[in-house]
């Protein structure tokens, strides 16, 4: 393949686009490989989709390699459906909603268990059929309330979806591990750094989820791991419970004023000058603060939660979200407060809040809900609000004075407050690292949800109906192409791995003699009928310094310089980046060029592959 820079379809750009956040978005822009469309939408060009679809030829054939059967559906999709497993709902503000001119309700699909689970459900009926596990690699729609990043968090993605079928869930297991291995191996084919995390199923559902992060500063995922092989996603982590703590000698709650308070800071200070301790100081984490948010539900109620949390920690949104998906959590509004005048800010305290605890015999709330962090457990001692102004309660006892954590069930706790470096693992293995990440996989083991909802049913060996279980395993295709520009670039353009480049060699004549072109022209084409892929700087009239930085700048990662050289019959070959090609630059003759050339892709070629953090 040949192709040549003075027909194709691309424009460099010198300055970054103005609303580029990310390397990954900016140099794409740049260097013509995307171009915005709409906010959160992106144009495909030539050499932005060649990438791409060397993206996907990797996931396809490490698809097929683990038993998967390829098939495509409709984008646009109608809305019984996901209206059957609640996702017409759930799915909110989120899902492109349009109606046809007969005023049948549609979609653009998020993604697509309810076609998948439709479509093995009019098609198989006995446990011979099983297992199956189908995938497609389509275009997807979520109307994202802030995109950003370019490629990273679109309205409109490349994604491949796969989905497995199993009579039981042995079966399950044996397919979703099948899937796991087959992930590992596109992303070590690619040459993509990752980290398997545990992670929440959120609206998907499913007893257990897996996300493949790869680690990058600029990455929306913040994921811990400890020393000792713990992985998750901050939103999956548990917190470590503290025993109980008797209370037979704490003092009685006791109610003192403590003017001008209506933060944290502001309240230890007034509480170590006035009300000092004989032991040690007070601390931020000697208080219970209570935080007023709004739960919007995905059909527009609003309900106001309180998230009562040690002084010291700060509430994390996402993780807040995690625990009570489909909702999404807002900060709480004047109207809110106005619609609660019980709810005096600055001075809120367990008092008010379990004054109006239960439900009324519509099961709807009474007053304002009011969820703890899992350390305030019985016996634990507080400073918190007295709900009047300007007035703490100190030595509030949990499980005495107010309910404690988990002392009536489980659904008095919430994992809302935020994850430190420090903290211990769950699991006992250590203390957790913070990192960030770009999610580019994500896997489920969905169970029973999606057949149960839409039918899906097969005889099983004795004749009985069983309900199928399934597992489904999601590659953000495009956000993977983002995700190798983050990894591959320098300050002067991309450096894509071989594996995925638009061209594996990118041939320039610089100067104006005309045996300079002539030279340029049969390396090129004698490195094309070979089966290389080849990117000519044919242009006449340009620069070399043009040609150069563009060179940079798309990235394609072995370059052969015709110019000056050619007198004393050398070419210039030279890796885009040092240590790319395994070597630096190299002066060939110009008669062996081709052949060296075709040596270093080979080499590049057969040394791709990324690696899997602990």
């Amino acid at each position: 393949m040949l192709l040549r820079m003075s027909s194709l379809f691309v424009r460099t750009l010198r300055e970054d686009p103005a609303d580029a956040e990310v390397a990954s978005h900016r140099l794409l822009v740049r260097a013509g490989y995307i171009r915005r469309a709409a906010p959160g939408i992106y144009t495909w060009l030539p050499l932005g989709l060649r990438v791409l679809r060397k993206v996907e030829a990797v996931v396809r054939e490490e698809m097929e390699a683990a038993g998967a059967q390829e098939v495509h559906f409709p984008a646009l999709l109608p809305k019984e459906p996901y209206e059957a497993t609640g996702r017409w709902t759930e799915y909110g503000p989120n899902l492109f909603r349009l109606r046809d001119r007969k005023g049948a309700d549609l979609l653009l699909a998020p993604t697509h268990e309810e076609l998948f689970t439709l479509l093995v459900k009019d098609l198989y009926s006995s446990y011979k059929d099983l297992p199956l596990t189908l995938f497609q690699i389509q275009t997807k729609y979520r109307d994202e309330a802030r995109p950003r990043a370019g490629l990273i968090r679109g309205r409109e993605f490349v994604m491949k979806d796969a989905y497995s079928f199993d009579v039981d869930d042995e079966g399950l297991d044996a397919s979703y591990a099948n899937q796991r291995a087959a992930y590992q191996r596109v992303f070590q084919r690619l040459g993509l750094e990752y980290v398997v995390v545990a992670a929440t199923s959120g609206a998907m559902g499913g007893s257990r989820s897996e996300e493949f992060l790869n680690p990058t500063q600029i990455g929306e995922d913040t994921f811990v791991r400890s020393a000792g092989g713990y992985a998750a996603n901050v939103e999956a982590v548990t917190t470590v419970v503290p025993p109980a703590v008797p209370w037979d000698d704490a003092p009685a709650a006791h109610v003192e004023d403590t003017p001008d308070t209506p933060t944290i800071d502001s309240l230890v200070a007034v509480a170590n000058a006035r009300f000092a301790r004989p032991d040690r100081e007070w601390t931020a984490a000697d208080t219970l603060k209570n935080v007023v948010l709004a739960l919007v539900s995905p059909t527009g109620e609003r309900e106001l939660l309180v998230v009562g949390l040690p002084g010291d920690r700060e509430v994390d949104l996402k993780r807040l979200e995690a625990a009570v998906a489909p909702a999404e959590v807002e900060t709480a509004t004047e109207a809110d407060f106005a619609r609660h005048p019980e709810l005096v800010r600055g001075y809120i305290g367990p008092g008010v809040l379990g004054a109006n605890r239960g439900v009324d015999a519509d099961g709807a709330p009474l007053g304002v809900r009011y969820l703890l962090d899992p350390r305030v457990v019985p016996g634990t001692r507080w400073i918190t609000g007295a709900d009047v102004p300007g007035r703490h309660v100190f030595d509030l006892v949990a499980g005495r004075d107010f309910i404690a954590a988990g002392q009536d069930g489980a659904e008095n706790t919430v994992e809302a407050a935020e994850v430190r470096a420090g903290d211990p693992a769950p699991d006992g293995s250590g203390p957790l690292e913070l990192a960030r990440g770009i999610e580019i996989g994500h896997i489920f083991a969905l169970g029973r949800k999606y057949a149960d909802a839409l039918g899906l049913t097969v005889l099983d060996r004795n004749g009985k109906s069983v309900v199928v279980t399934m597992g489904s395993y999601g590659i953000g295709v495009s956000r993977v192409m983002a995700a190798l520009a983050e990894a591959n670039h320098d300050d002067a353009g991309l450096a894509w791995p071989a594996q995925v480049a638009p061209a594996h060699v990118h041939v320039v004549a610089t100067g104006k003699d005309p045996a300079v072109f002539a030279a340029a022209e049969s390396i090129a084409t004698t490195l094309a009928g070979r089966g290389t892929a080849v990117l000519y700087d044919d242009r006449p009239k340009v620069s070399p310094g043009v040609k150069f930085a563009d060179a940079e700048l798309l990235g394609v990662p072995l370059l052969v310089v015709v110019g000056r050289g050619l007198a004393d019959g050398v070419v210039e070959v030279r890796p885009r980046r040092a240590g790319q090609a395994g070597t630096g630059a190299e002066q060939v003759p110009v008669e062996r060029a081709a052949d060296r050339v075709g040596e270093l892709v080979d080499a590049l070629l057969a040394g791709s592959g990324g690696s899997e953090q602990a």
